[in-house]
């Protein structure tokens, strides 16, 4: 027991002891005497009075134990709920709704994830230290190596000019090229954003519409797309990395002397190098793994933000994303989900993704690892900031726009739903939980390579 309570419980029972012969002293001198009870009586007068101010003793005795000694009373009662937590911050008032009264149709806002409450046992995740492997493309350090040498090579292109290194810049801007859209072949330009190749080994499907289910296949499709490294086949791709002699010997050690160099070897190669960009090293897991003081305070309250708004909905599991082989449920959502001014202002809705015809788009759910590193943001890298990302997120695929009328013309029932946006402080929290999300490795090499410091919650719209 520790030295302060007992000093206490000591003290106490000296005061106790003391309150009792106190009270058999004006039991026995005074009121006894007083009011003329003689023996047995006095005695029950004396229990009487003296089981009052035992209680009171008592109770005292207990607050005091409290108040002084919450580490020894309070906190290890809380702790046996595994952690305690206590992020401050100052109460405030929610923003007031930036948006008029609306009339939805009522699936808009029904199939919006956060209508059901996500559950308080969600359970949060480290990622794991190692990508997992297929069994036709086992990861080897020689398959490694060659898969580094072809990802960095621009002879892979038609004219010499393109690498997949070009619009993944693995280590300066976090596996992207840090542009709304990328620069192909003769600086043509291409009308998605490139997501980043940063824990792409944890993805079930790959590019922006899903249109590749591993990293071999989707290894194939920039060499032969014409606005990329324009290539006009995978033969010919073949024919150009065996043109390159020092290709031969690296091919051997990696695959075996008698093995061809084919398009798949290649795709092998390259995907076994992919496999290894992984970033376990993060704030984030370092908490989750036990270390309670990896992350802020503001940080705690965005990560709990983020579970009570519903993003963790589609965000979820170690590598937060639906589309990750730790979820086996659909890899797409639509989006946007909702109709908000932003889908307006950004242009959301021109690219239908894996939906294919026009209207709302279909799109694969990205990983928000390293996110406050590959800005700009969305399929389109029309967002230059990374709190209004949390901000259109919040009202076009949560519904968090204000207040809503949902009218059912088959039940006759007229709903009302009240869903404020989340308020300025809220947004805060929430990006400063999506910078715990960032490598630790990849801070600091950009802070290396640009020797300045690192500002990720905004990009230039130009790039």
């Amino acid at each position: 027991m520790n030295h302060g309570i007992v000093d206490l419980v000591v003290f106490g029972l000296f005061a106790v002891m003391g309150a009792v012969l106190l009270l058999l002293a004006m039991v026995h001198f005074e009121l006894g005497p007083t009011i003329r009870l003689t023996g047995r009586k006095r005695w029950l007068l004396a229990a009487a009075l003296g089981s009052g101010v035992l209680a009171f003793v008592f109770k005292l005795m207990i607050i005091i134990t409290l108040v002084n000694f919450p580490q020894y009373t309070i906190d290890p009662l809380l702790e046996s709920h595994e952690m305690v937590l206590h992020p401050s911050r100052e109460p405030r008032v929610m923003d007031a709704p930036r948006y008029v009264w609306t009339a939805l149709p009522p699936q808009n806002i029904d199939s919006a994830p956060a209508i059901a409450s996500p559950s308080a046992s969600y359970v949060w995740e480290a990622l794991p230290l190692e990508a997992p492997a297929p069994a036709h493309n086992p990861t080897t350090p020689a398959k490694v190596a060659l898969g580094e040498q072809l990802f960095s090579d621009p002879a892979l292109s038609r004219d010499g000019t393109v690498a997949c290194a070009s619009c993944h810049d693995v280590y300066g801007l976090a596996g992207t090229d840090g542009r709304r859209t990328s620069l192909g072949i003769e600086h043509q330009e291409g009308a998605r954003n490139a997501p980043t190749v940063w824990n792409a080994a944890f993805q079930t499907v790959l590019f922006w519409d899903g249109r590749a289910a591993s990293l071999e296949e989707q290894s194939k499709g920039p060499p032969v797309n014409p606005l990329e490294m324009g290539m006009p086949s995978l033969t010919e791709v073949e024919l150009r990395v065996r043109q390159q002699e020092h290709y031969q010997n690296a091919f051997a050690e990696a695959f075996g002397p008698t093995t061809p160099i084919t398009i798949d070897r290649i795709a092998e190669a390259i995907a076994a190098y992919e496999r290894t960009l992984i970033t376990p090293d993060t704030p984030y897991d370092r908490f989750v793994r036990g270390d309670s003081g990896a992350m802020t305070a503001e940080q705690l309250r965005g990560m709990a933000l983020f579970q009570s708004l519903g993003c963790i909905t589609c965000h979820h599991g170690p590598n937060f994303s639906a589309a990750s082989i730790f979820d086996n449920r659909t890899p797409f959502r639509i989006f946007p989900a909702n109709p908000t001014p932003y889908e307006q202002h950004y242009d959301l809705v021109s690219d239908s993704g894996a939906a294919h015809t026009p209207g709302r788009g279909v799109w694969r759910v990205p990983s928000l690892r390293n996110v406050a590193l590959t800005g700009p943001w969305l399929h389109n890298g029309a967002v230059t900031e990374l709190a209004e990302v949390v901000r259109i997120m919040a009202s076009a695929q949560l519904g968090r726009a204000g207040h809503y009328l949902l009218w059912s013309a088959q039940e006759g029932t007229l709903r009302e739903i009240h869903r404020p946006p989340p308020g300025d402080e809220d947004i805060a929290d929430i990006v400063a939980f999506l910078h715990a999300l960032s490598s630790d490795t990849l801070v600091a090499r950009h802070k290396q390579l640009t020797d300045a410091p690192l500002d990720a919650r905004s990009f230039p719209p130009g790039r």
